[in-house]
């Protein structure tokens, strides 16, 4: 299954203390490899794991790409900025929402459950998404 990652997934997988991390361990045979993300999503993954060297790391030994690119899809992160207000949603929800739009045959990878369930891709479908188990 292809799939598209959140910093939670990422942070999870690694961080053998994240309260996920037993759930998370269990999700990678269901993915093909690479899985999709973004800049922002790194960039939070390395401040979470305090460590911009195992992110490099996951680039380079072809664990993730990147395939987004922010300023290609400013006005559609815009809508979904304004349609999602009350939610509060960081730019890296944003940019999976859209990422989701341009890849509807992945799964968007993520603990963050509750929000996931909420934001709509194209205005009215559920993103499909795979929660790692809390263990």
């Amino acid at each position: 299954m292809n799939g598209i990652v959140d910093r939670g997934f990422l942070v999870a997988l690694v961080g053998k203390t994240d309260r996920f991390h037993g759930g998370a361990a269990e999700v990678p045979k269901q993915l093909t490899w690479p899985v999709l993300t973004c800049e922002a999503v790194l960039a939070e993954t390395a401040f979470h794991l305090n460590s911009s060297e195992l992110v490099s790391g996951m680039l380079r030994d072809n664990v993730v790409r990147v395939d987004f690119d922010c300023s290609r899809h400013l006005e559609n992160l815009h809508e979904l900025a304004r349609r999602y207000e009350d939610r509060h949603p960081d730019l890296a929800d944003l940019c999976l929402i859209r990422m989701s739009e341009l890849y509807p045959s992945h799964v968007v990878v993520t603990v963050d459950e509750s929000d996931f369930r909420v934001y709509r891709r194209n205005k009215r479908e559920a993103i499909p998404i795979i929660c790692p188990p809390r263990k």
